[in-house]
């Protein structure tokens, strides 16, 4: 039988938002529970370097969501990482999700659930398709890689493989240029390393004994491939709002974003919503963090209310 846990909040989701709303709800006295998936810090843990962070002008975005975790820990907030989410219950005056190992009860809940990578649509999978470069691409040291996709995330990332010593990158996007910045275009370029291509898709995969030999691409103009021997594939296609818990439970927009008001008030009363799972028209680490704070506020005052 699994444990029953008492708490004041349930927060879904240890991203910026998440934390930060867990911050703010320990500071007001309340028992708090964070539960996260994977790891503490979304993605902002994948981003190399973060420059518009006040009070950092260049921070590794690991390093960041350490010191926000730090935080949290140091107010005795309880955190659940690695950690399958079977089943929420939002409706009523007492919540209750339910995990892996224990059952959580709680009067109030704040989604922070933010956004997952697009996959790559193909028909062959394999083990070497990543979307994190700073996790994965030291592996691939002195090989060839493809990254798929044309705008800053994929020139960035691929900057940074280059300087762990990636050997070489083909860079495909399917529109009919490219999206990145244009000095960020011309640093990567500039390499000689990156052979680029827009109007340019991944028709499948190469895989041998389990392991990745080639890719296929093919021109979307003239319809001809191409098969490119690679080590690995980096996806960088943008991310879709992870709402798989609660998609049929709060009102979501036409993209599947979560629609909150002004006091991250979801259409259900005691649920609250925070960060990229938003609706809204910015998603930045500090607009996130915002939300986290007015979320954990509201929670707070619905709770005592």
């Amino acid at each position: 039988m699994k444990e029953s846990r008492q708490v004041d909040i349930v927060i879904l989701g240890g991203g910026p938002a998440g934390m930060t709303a867990a911050i703010y709800a320990a500071r007001a006295s309340l028992n708090v529970a964070l539960l996260e998936e994977s790891v503490t810090g979304g993605l902002v843990n994948s981003t190399y370097t973060v420059e518009n962070f006040p009070s950092y002008p260049a921070i590794h975005g690991m390093e960041l969501m350490q010191k926000m975790r730090d935080h949290v820990d140091s107010l005795g907030v309880t955190v659940e990482e690695v950690c399958e989410i079977e089943s929420v219950s939002l409706a009523g005056q007492v919540k209750t999700v339910e995990t892996d190992e224990a059952v959580f009860q709680a009067r109030a809940v704040i989604l922070a659930t933010g956004r997952k990578p697009v996959p790559l649509d193909v028909p062959t999978g394999c083990e070497q398709v990543h979307h994190c470069a700073i996790c994965d691409g030291a592996a691939y040291k002195g090989r060839r890689v493809l990254v798929v996709g044309g705008g800053n995330s994929a020139f960035d990332e691929s900057l940074y493989m280059l300087g762990i010593g990636v050997e070489h990158i083909t860079l495909v996007e399917k529109m009919d240029r490219f999206f990145a910045a244009q000095s960020t275009q011309d640093t990567l370029l500039e390499t000689g390393r990156v052979d680029a291509r827009t109007q340019t898709v991944v028709h499948d995969l190469i895989v041998e004994n389990g392991s990745l030999k080639a890719a296929v691409l093919e021109h979307t103009g003239s319809g001809v491939r191409e098969t490119v021997p690679v080590d690995g594939v980096f996806v960088f296609l943008g991310q879709s709002p992870n709402n798989d818990l609660f998609r049929d439970v709060v009102t979501l927009s036409r993209g599947g974003y979560v629609v909150v008001d002004e006091h991250m008030a979801t259409s259900v009363p005691g649920v609250f919503s925070a960060g990229d799972i938003n609706e809204k028209h910015y998603r930045q680490i500090t607009t996130a963090m915002a939300d986290g704070t007015v979320a954990a506020l509201a929670a707070e005052r619905y709770i005592r209310s």
